[in-house]
């Protein structure tokens, strides 16, 4: 199992940052500051939910080896990275 998890992390974090470059590519070629601003809005909603979910994929895979105690200072982290980030 955690080997499957380890890989659909890994194809999550490879898809968004396809995701990027594209977008970059995107950017580029169209040549227009309020379409960029557009794209770096919707990858800007992109980002945060790619983090959530790799991080719930990783603590599923985890559960089994971690104390309740580390898992909650596990969720408490990523509560306050995204309370952190937030603007």
């Amino acid at each position: 199992m955690e080997g499957r998890v380890l890989s659909s992390m890994a194809l999550l974090r490879t898809i968004s940052g396809l995701l990027e470059i594209a977008a970059a590519l995107l950017i580029l070629r169209l040549h227009r500051v309020e379409t960029a601003l557009r794209i770096n809005a919707f990858l800007g909603l992109v980002g945060p939910v790619v983090f959530l979910l790799v991080s719930v994929m990783g603590l599923i895979a985890v559960t089994v080896k971690l104390s309740p105690y580390k898992i909650g200072l596990v969720i408490a982290g990523i509560i306050l990275v995204l309370l952190g980030t937030k603007g």
